[in-house]
């Protein structure tokens, strides 16, 4: 139509110019819309978390076992936490909304490889993520869990002989939903964080609250002999059972895998403070 000029006046010549210009710009339009869109998606059930675990802190879903020194006592957790929705805009700024479900129990070693359940603690709950990558070696961000716990004792802690609950101790009810905001800053593999639970609701009524938390993880940026890579962490939490108690948590080790990502690590953890289990939760350890 363009080159049938010789029949046609300049008017009308304008108008069928006018016409493709509208075309060209519809197309240039759905052109845009494609490269934005093409910078923004959505990805369910991503591979890796958008925000990785607080390393030293102790409610972090994690699967397998720690020994205790000097007592009779371990620690085995069976947990995950998993994004179920990734939106990712502009390659440098993430929004995430999953899940998590894990619990952390007590056991005690007898003979015959016999470990029975002394107590067990069961969380699960939802969480939402925020990420934002200033450049390749800067980020910050932060996670708000909206969970529930629960904390139980097992036949474990029933001495059958005696026909009583070991210890003198008596199982209480213990539950509690809470808040939990934890936003952090990272540079290269360096992570400050710090946060705040709020419980919405707590059994035995005593506890107090509001807990405040700061701490920090390094990962070493480059593996050792392309195999494992260190780390170090550490988590000061201040709870509150009726009064202010600081917990502490060190944690040095060795991770196999990808720095953020899927693996296995073996590492060593001081811990000291109350005990993380709800029916021991006023027992220092």
């Amino acid at each position: 139509m363009l080159f049938l000029t010789e029949k046609l006046d300049g008017k009308e010549e304008l108008i069928i110019n006018g016409e493709l210009m509208k075309k060209l710009l519809l197309l240039l339009i759905l052109i845009s819309s494609s490269a934005v869109y093409s910078q923004n998606r959505i990805e369910y059930f991503p591979d890796d978390l958008n925000i990785q675990p607080f390393t030293a802190n102790i409610l972090e879903p994690k699967l397998g076992f720690l020994f205790q020194t000097g007592k009779n006592e371990l620690r085995m957790d069976i947990g995950n936490s998993m994004d179920i929705i990734k939106f990712t805009k502009d390659d440098s700024e993430s929004f995430t909304f999953g899940a998590d479900l894990f619990t952390y129990t007590l056991l005690r070693g007898e003979s015959e490889f016999h470990f029975p359940v002394d107590a067990v603690d069961y969380l699960f709950g939802f969480n939402f993520g925020y990420k934002k990558s200033i450049n390749e070696n800067t980020e910050y961000g932060a996670r708000l869990r909206i969970s529930h716990i629960s904390a139980h004792f097992v036949d474990g802690h029933f001495d059958g002989t005696a026909n009583k609950w070991k210890d003198n101790r008596n199982p209480i009810v213990y539950s509690r939903e809470f808040f939990e905001l934890m936003p952090y800053y990272k540079i290269n593999s360096l992570r400050f964080y710090a946060g705040i639970t709020y419980l919405i609701n707590v059994t035995p009524n005593t506890i107090g609250k509001d807990n405040y938390q700061l701490g920090f993880d390094y990962f070493y940026n480059e593996k050792v002999f392309d195999v494992f890579t260190p780390f170090a962490a550490y988590d000061l939490k201040l709870g509150n059972t009726g009064k202010i108690t600081p917990n502490h948590s060190l944690m040095l080790g060795i991770k196999f895998g990808k720095i953020n990502g899927k693996g296995f690590s073996v590492y060593y953890n001081y811990y000291s403070g109350k005990s993380i289990h709800g029916e021991y939760y006023d027992v220092d350890k």
